[in-house]
């Protein structure tokens, strides 16, 4: 059976992302063992609230090698909401700026909208080739609540990531698929059928 480990670093929202990977029938552990996030055939990192309290709960944890390395390895990495984020090379918070894992292009900052937080179902444009979205129907929808987002779509088409995006005023990167690096933006546990059928996807591919 593929095993996938839900990192716990402190972030919450653990459980619902659980039970969503268990759902399509992998074996889902919830720890902070950062040898089992090792070893697994695919890695969760959740992230809920504020993106310097993530990134202090990684650090804590020394969870960012870990990470890195797996994904240098070429072994599959689920980045969701703020664990998406975090993923990037900074995040802007209140004119404060944190350092995120570099592992993709770009900065976290504030929405450009008339209505923050952007919280509810929104669409998404899918690009051709997306594995993590493979299937889905045209202009499928999904659950977002943040008040940050990555913007850079440039910089993450220059190095070659397969781009999903939504728009709530201004477009900004609702997924990311570079590698065996994987992000959603939204959740995908609160997204009914269409979050299934995206966290299917990914598990089918580890």
């Amino acid at each position: 059976m593929t095993s996938v480990v839900v990192l716990d670093y402190g972030s919450g929202n653990l459980r619902s992302a659980e039970r969503a990977v268990a759902r399509t029938g992998a074996d889902v552990t919830v720890t902070d063992d950062l040898d089992a996030a090792a070893a697994a055939d695919g890695l969760v990192v959740p992230g809920v609230g504020a993106y310097a309290a993530c990134m202090a709960g990684i650090e804590k944890l020394g969870a960012g090698p870990v990470v890195a390395e797996r994904v240098a390895a070429g072994r599959p990495v689920l980045g969701i909401c703020v664990g998406m984020q975090i993923l990037f090379e900074s995040g802007v918070e209140h004119g404060v700026e944190t350092p995120g894992l570099g592992l993709l292009p770009g900065a976290v900052t504030r929405i450009t909208a008339r209505r923050i937080p952007h919280m509810g179902w929104n669409t998404v444009d899918v690009p051709a080739g997306s594995r993590l979205l493979s299937g889905l129907a045209e202009q499928s929808r999904f659950y977002f609540v943040h008040s940050y987002a990555a913007s850079d779509l440039a910089a993450l088409h220059a190095a070659g990531a397969r781009v999903t995006t939504a728009t709530h005023d201004l477009p900004f990167v609702a997924a990311v698929e570079l590698g065996s690096l994987s992000a959603a933006q939204f959740h995908p546990e609160k997204s009914g059928d269409t979050g299934y059928a995206l966290l299917r996807n990914w598990v089918a591919g580890l």
